[in-house]
């Protein structure tokens, strides 16, 4: 886990042009270097803003770029709080790379920041990211839809400090 380079940009790309990540986050099928790049500058602008933001994730042993994981924390009036979340690349799933790097990103976000709960926002048919929730310890807590993204509820699963 590390910041994001400039270089990650194309390797970002390629995560967020699969058709299970495209889907997973309601992308649209021509997402590319522009999109990944702007949000590479959204993660790093929320490290230096409020603190939270997602990490580069790279294999150890490879030095491969898988994803990203991390923390997210946007500036929506109906979004829950402090989101542990993760993306990777299809190729890594099942290997416990997001379930790793969202405990990474629990203990942090516990030990920086002065919340009770964490949150992570699921949509109903993204099973794998459920599955990882469950693994970090998150239930299931309400159905919501929000302002941003009015076409589908999403499950807002949370954490609360005591149960870490």
């Amino acid at each position: 886990m590390r910041p994001f380079r400039e270089e990650d940009v194309d390797a970002y790309a390629a995560v967020l042009q699969t058709r299970q990540v495209r889907a997973s986050l309601h992308l649209p099928d021509d997402v590319g270097r522009e999109h990944a790049w702007l949000g590479m500058a959204q993660q790093l602008g929320q490290w230096e803003l409020r603190g939270t933001g997602q990490w580069a994730l790279e294999e150890q042993a490879t030095g491969a770029f898988v994803g990203r994981a991390g923390m997210h924390f946007p500036e929506r009036g109906d979004w829950p709080g402090i989101e542990i979340g993760w993306a990777l690349h299809p190729d890594y799933w099942g290997k416990g790379y997001a379930t790793e790097a969202g405990a990474a990103a629990v203990e942090y976000a516990f030990v920086h920041h002065h919340v009770d709960a964490l949150y992570s926002v699921i949509l109903p048919e993204n099973t794998a990211s459920q599955a990882v929730a469950r693994r970090l310890g998150f239930t299931l807590w309400e159905q919501r839809t929000f302002s941003h993204f009015p076409e589908m509820p999403h499950g807002i699963w949370r954490l609360q400090r005591t149960e870490t």
